[in-house]
């Protein structure tokens, strides 16, 4: 096992507290994580980590090797890079996530020409509507919809996704047409709202012709999967607010039909989410470059934004 191998797991290990979440995440057995991590406590000649059966902890000397692990990385991918540019043979595996929806409806379709025009790279997707870390999860790119916490990331915009409130039309039969915000919460009716754990409290930002305003909906279903809340809607089982793209083949099949029209939601941002460090790998450029345009293309060919020029 190389010594650059050993400092990788004992990065991921320290970032995930965990030899068999940094074994999955790096793809290798928990036996071959912990013999890395011993083998560079022998080279080193300390512990990096305090066992336990239940606990895994940094020592002292484990969290002050860690800044100096991260910047050996750095360095090593920099100069991958820099070879890369030079060879024009961009390869290596990408990590990127992405929301479900958009994920399986935009995104993941486009993989498979971005792999056969670049062969030597190979991509993990993993989808989840719940908010990812960059860091501790390992990946080059995040796709997302709204603004992100971090400001230390870089954001690339693609574009300003419209948004719809909508409801199966049995539904609205049964409980009436709300024709704004006001009605939503006036009313009672039941919304839909996707939370995954440690989700704020959930508002539906609405346009009203006094600007945007918060409405604090609230109905007895909660998911943190947002096709999850399509399908309750489709069964009749309230109104969800959804990224028009995603709901647009049932809007036009009239199985769902707008609702509360007088006040639609603000469109929210699709962007792009990176570190400084990971947009100079060509093969991470490359990906995020051809994914900008081809998902802006495809939510300009739905009706479902207004695309924004790309960054440099």
């Amino acid at each position: 096992m190389s010594y650059l191998d050993n400092i990788r797991t004992f990065v991921r290990v320290y970032e995930l507290g965990s030899m068999s979440a940094a074994g999955r995440d790096l793809r290798v057995s928990p036996a071959v994580t912990s013999a890395r991590i011993s083998q560079l406590e022998e080279y080193l000649g300390v512990r990096l980590f305090q066992r336990t059966t239940r606990n895994l902890t940094a020592t002292e000397q484990g969290r002050a090797f860690y800044d100096g692990a991260v910047a050996v990385l750095d360095a090593v991918d920099v100069a991958e890079a820099k070879v890369m540019h030079l060879t024009d043979t961009p390869r290596g595996t990408l990590f990127v996530a992405a929301p479900l929806g958009l994920g399986r409806r935009l995104l993941a379709p486009e993989v498979p020409q971005f792999l056969s025009d670049y062969p030597e790279i190979n991509l993990r997707l993993r989808l989840s509507d719940r908010a990812v870390d960059l860091t501790s999860e390992g990946l080059d790119l995040a796709f997302f919809l709204g603004q992100p916490e971090d400001s230390n990331l870089r954001i690339r915009k693609i574009a300003d996704c419209q948004r719809v409130l909508c409801a199966a039309p049995d539904y609205v039969v049964r409980r009436g047409m709300p024709e704004d915000g006001a009605a939503l919460l006036r009313d009672g009716h039941d919304c839909l709202n996707l939370r995954y754990p440690g989700a704020s409290e959930f508002q539906w930002l609405l346009q009203t012709s006094d600007g945007p305003q918060r409405y604090a909906v609230s109905g007895r279903y909660e998911c943190d999967d947002g096709d999850v809340l399509t399908d309750w809607a489709l069964a009749g089982e309230g109104i969800v607010l959804k990224p028009t793209f995603e709901v647009a083949d049932h809007l036009a099949a009239g199985r769902l039909v707008p609702v509360a029209v007088a006040t639609p939601p603000v469109p929210v941002q699709l962007a792009c989410l990176y570190t400084h460090r990971r947009h100079q790998d060509p093969k991470t450029r490359l990906f995020m470059d051809y994914m900008t345009s081809q998902l802006a293309t495809r939510l300009r060919e739905a009706g479902g934004a207004a695309p924004v020029s790309p960054a440099s």
